[in-house]
């Protein structure tokens, strides 16, 4: 018997990195055509960044992440968005679009509410610490051993990026990367595997089923066509 399990077993893991990796490299694809139909028409898609505060334009919280500010802004935000989201849509793609959603709208609002006034912020990487933040807490929630190791690895990988969380360089959303590494640790609250309690006989299973990282959200005067336009800074 423990043959044909285990062989099952690795073929289902397998087929769950398959679809990952799948999901996050169709995520990938249209953040990066949506930046070349940017790029083609001069960056005039920052329009659907977040505005603070300005009641009309409070939507394009969920339009500005896979909006980018620059070629090296999307090309810093590729690689952590796709190791993340990875580690995150192996748990299920369901889960995975649930957790994102989340965070986009959780960090949205941070921006939308403390940003600066005068700026258009665009960006993924709230997204990407939204990510990191769901994966440390999903190994405290969960208490699975995959989880928690899954939970150290990526705090290995990620840590240093950490401090973008507080107000420091110019140019760059904090706000959207602490809202959005909250709204990853909401998700995982909200989100976590629901056990139900039953007195199993001896030997049945029980339980459950089965990082910036990279770049910057950038700050763009509101009045801005592009980054050569605004001045944008890291």
């Amino acid at each position: 018997m423990a043959g044909p399990l285990s062989g099952g077993s690795a073929h289902r893991a397998g087929d769950r990195l398959v679809e990952a990796v799948t999901v996050m490299a169709g995520f990938l694809v249209v953040i990066w055509v949506l930046q070349l139909v940017d790029v083609a028409t001069h960056y005039s898609l920052l329009r659907f960044g977040i505005v603070p505060r300005n009641p009309g334009k409070l939507e394009d919280i969920l339009s500005a992440p896979f909006l980018h500010a620059s070629w090296a802004h999307i090309e810093a935000n590729t690689p952590p968005l796709l190791v993340l989201g990875v580690f995150v849509a192996l748990r299920g793609v369901a889960k995975m679009l649930a957790v994102t959603a989340t965070v986009i709208v959780v960090s949205g609002f941070g921006v939308w509410l403390l940003a600066s006034s005068g700026s258009v912020t665009v960006g993924a990487s709230g997204v990407i610490f939204g990510y990191l933040g769901y994966l440390l807490a999903r190994g405290l929630v969960e208490r699975r051993p995959l989880d928690l190791l899954v939970a150290v690895a990526v705090g290995a990988m990620y840590w240093w990026a950490l401090p973008a969380l507080l107000p420091g360089a110019a140019g760059v959303s904090w706000q959207g990367h602490l809202f959005g590494f909250l709204g990853g640790i909401l998700s995982a609250w909200l989100f976590r595997s629901r056990r139900v309690a039953s007195a199993a006989a001896p030997g049945q299973l029980t339980g459950g089923t089965a990082a910036e990282g990279g770049g910057d959200l950038f700050s763009l005067p509101a009045t801005a066509n592009g980054p050569g336009a605004g001045g944008a800074a890291r």
